[in-house]
């Protein structure tokens, strides 16, 4: 599951308000065309240059966003929006090159300050087993390889033995524990009694999380343990 710890399950939320429920002034229709004849500014500029885009490209993109597929992917990402709206192959293989350029420069850097995190915290904390969200960075190995995403909750000895099973696999995963209430050490005492490798945990290979609500977002019936992978942007339960 491409996760950084489920954050990846996430809700896109698309807020939509008027400028005249805020209060906002009315503008002239000189003001109007003064601003449609104003050109490009240089902060627009920047932003097209850090995506590889021209400033005739960063403009297409707006537009898109302005459009229906504003309404449907409200968050898209310049290139993602340009490669979808393509009108030929040669644009949509353009788009997706300078993506996956970017993406593994991202993921480079992101490895990088992973690693410097993970040995910090062995530095500073080497006894404590470290709980994700707090001010931890998201994992640069969950931008190339899937990984499970696993609900489990206390007293629940499924739950011990699917997470075992799924660790001595030497698979990568994130332990969602359900109702921890966001104490940490209830998170880390289910990590003790399920023998969780701290080794894994402390170079992430697993990581341990409060759920927060996402197992009830997913809505997804049935007792715990329950597991689940990322594929074509949704969830899947594989249990």
């Amino acid at each position: 599951m491409n996760r950084a710890p489920l954050l990846p399950v996430v809700c896109l939320v698309s807020l939509l308000s008027t400028g005249a429920a805020l209060g906002t002034p009315v503008t002239t229709p000189s003001r109007i065309q003064n601003t449609q004849s104003t050109p490009l500014g240089r902060s627009h500029f920047e932003q097209a240059a850090s995506w590889g885009l021209t400033e005739q490209e960063w403009t297409h993109f707006k537009q898109i966003q302005a459009g229906p597929r504003g309404f449907w992917s409200p968050n898209l990402d310049p290139l993602t929006a340009l490669g979808v709206e393509a009108e030929t192959d040669q644009e949509r293989q353009r788009y997706a090159e300078l993506q996956v350029t970017l993406e593994a420069k991202r993921a480079k850097r992101e490895l990088a300050y992973q690693n410097a995190y993970t040995a910090a915290w062995a530095k500073l904390f080497p006894g404590l087993l470290p709980i994700q969200g707090m001010a931890s960075p998201p994992s640069a190995s969950s931008l190339v390889e899937p990984r499970r995403a696993m609900f489990v909750e206390e007293h629940c000895s499924a739950c011990t033995a699917e997470a075992q099973r799924l660790q001595s696999s030497d698979t990568a995963f994130d332990i969602y524990l359900v109702g921890s209430q966001g104490e940490d050490e209830r998170v880390r005492s289910w990590a003790r009694q399920a023998d969780i490798d701290p080794a894994k945990v402390q170079r992430r290979q697993i990581t341990l999380n409060h759920d927060r609500g996402r197992w009830f977002s997913l809505g997804a019936p049935g007792p715990l343990p329950a597991t689940f992978q990322q594929a074509n942007g949704q969830w899947q339960r594989l249990d």
